[in-house]
């Protein structure tokens, strides 16, 4: 009687572990990003922004720098009042470029928000084509190699890349995402 009641439980918790199992995968989401065409657009677009930006602020500073030149040839020549007012320009000029230069590439920027504009809707196509393969493949967990999350070792059995380059209509992939 008892080992059929050790058996009975044993059968028991094997049925309950199966039940909570898991199935995992993993997306190496920087490689999908890279494949779409979309995103190289976005990615093409942000950078000539950025370089625009980069070339007006350079010019502002190089304006500053030159008031700066002239201020020193010319010191010997103004009264001390007139060097202080021009001083003053200069620094109110220096205030006014570093706080543009902010506006454009700082914390929530023009260049941010534009970034955010142009390639969130390309991160969502990405985050979507995740769920449908996630739920097509029932998978509770899928986890972003290209992420901060560490991965020591990775069975390729688990890498769902493929499967969301697919998705997205991206056609087969040649080489390997590992």
């Amino acid at each position: 009687m008892k080992k059929s009641a050790l058996l009975v439980f044993c059968l028991f918790l094997f049925a309950i572990s199966n039940t909570f199992a898991q199935k995992f995968g993993y997306v190496d989401t920087e490689y999908v990003l890279s494949r779409m065409p979309e995103y190289k657009e976005a990615q093409a677009e942000i950078e000539k922004l950025a370089r625009g930006w980069e070339t007006e602020i350079q010019g502002m500073y190089k304006k500053v720098e030159e008031m700066e030149a002239a201020l020193q040839a010319e010191e010997v020549l103004l009264t001390a009042e007139m060097s202080a007012e021009r001083r003053q320009e200069i620094d109110r000029e220096w205030k006014e470029v570093k706080e543009y230069q902010k506006q454009i590439f700082g914390f929530d920027g023009l260049y941010f928000l534009k970034k955010k504009e142009l390639v969130k809707p390309v991160q969502d196509q990405v985050f979507e084509a995740v769920e449908r393969v996630a739920k097509n493949n029932r998978l509770q967990i899928v986890f972003d190699k290209s992420g901060d999350l560490v991965m020591i070792y990775t069975d390729p059995i688990h890498d769902y890349t493929d499967y969301v380059l697919e998705e997205l209509g991206l056609g087969e992939n040649q080489e390997s995402s590992n």
